[in-house]
């Protein structure tokens, strides 16, 4: 098969994979889902004019937040101004042993496009978490915890994303966001899904023989992050993309359209945006892209008033501007019990 055809199977499948994780859309199993046990929600919402433009200057009484439908009542705003707590996550593993230099450069430029109260993490990754410094508003702290990220071998990918979620949970209720630098081949969901899919004898087959939802560790990282309200944002490196690979089989087809599939969901469940890194020079632009979409978000909290009736199902989130030429972007919805 010509590597033009597997693109164009590749863009399909995920597309479809993608979509059928959209709750509005499609129904979802009560045993697959992620579920909040609470009834206070977070949200971080970042607002556009139609040419794209952020508006920074809006007040609680633009916005109205509807669940399932219903008008919910603000219990809180905080404006973009407001500080946030970050979980800054690079991948040490071996893909990245190429680039570290460049890669810890952005890092830095970075840390320099973040507000003065911001507090970040840093944390590395390869095999296991390594948490290089706590939550910190000192740069000259957070610089050296980049400077000493460091390691090689496998990628723990969503095992550290659920030990940021921990250490975020230190943080109280700070805005809070996630920047995660891999190319989303975790070495465990990788395992997983060559397993799943290796009785497969064309691409299409083994993709569909993946389940990328149905993941323990995808679900509890998706869990955790509604329970706070954090913004996750991918930025995906090149070596994740499976048409730069000289040699495919459907089973390397599947696991890197599967892997690509979850880090979308990880945005577009959070609110978030992945970033795709197509050559290593865009690193830097790329996290002060991320930083400056940080700088726009505003964050409103309410108390669901359909809490009595919590029971597992999906529910849905609409935020509206009382200004008809602005959009908002916001997690879509989370599931409650």
């Amino acid at each position: 098969m010509s590597n033009a055809n597997r693109a164009r199977i590749i863009f399909v499948v995920l597309s479809t994979l993608v979509a059928g994780w959209a709750p509005l859309a499609h129904g979802q199993s009560a045993d697959d889902v992620v579920r909040i046990d609470t009834n206070v929600i977070q949200l971080n919402i970042g607002v556009a004019d139609r040419q794209g433009q952020a508006i920074t200057d809006l007040q609680a009484n633009n916005f109205r937040v509807y669940e399932d439908g219903v008008l919910q009542s603000l219990t809180s705003f905080e404006s973009t101004t407001t500080p946030f707590s970050l979980a800054l996550l690079l991948d040490m593993s071996g893909s990245t042993l190429g680039f570290r230099q460049n890669l810890k450069f952005a890092a830095w430029r970075f840390i320099d496009a973040l507000a003065p109260d911001d507090r970040v993490a840093v944390i590395a990754f390869n095999e296991r978490a390594d948490l290089l410094t706590t939550f910190t508003a000192d740069r000259n702290k957070i610089a050296w915890a980049i400077e000493r990220a460091d390691g090689r071998g496998g990628t723990s990918l969503y095992s550290t994303l659920d030990y940021a979620l921990k250490e975020l949970a230190k943080e109280g209720q700070r805005r809070k966001a996630i920047i995660v630098l891999t190319d989303g081949l975790d070495t465990n969901m990788r395992n997983l899904d060559r397993t799943s899919s290796q009785h497969a004898s064309s691409d299409t087959e083994a993709v569909a023989a993946i389940k990328p939802e149905a993941s323990k560790g995808f679900s509890s990282v998706l869990d955790a992050a509604d329970r706070q309200g954090v913004t996750i944002y991918p930025l995906v490196l090149p070596s994740g993309d499976v048409k730069r690979l000289p040699f495919v089989s459907p089973q390397i087809i599947a696991i890197y359209t599967s892997a690509r599939a979850r880090l979308d969901t990880l945005a577009r469940r959070t609110g978030g945006q992945l970033s795709e890194i197509r050559q290593l020079q865009d690193l830097g632009k790329t996290y002060a892209a991320v930083a400056a979409d940080v700088r726009t978000l505003y964050t409103v909290s309410y108390q669901s008033s359909g809490a009595k009736e919590g029971n597992g199902r999906w529910r849905a989130i609409k935020v509206e501007i009382d200004r008809a030429d602005l959009i908002a972007r916001t997690r879509p919805g989370y599931y409650a019990r």
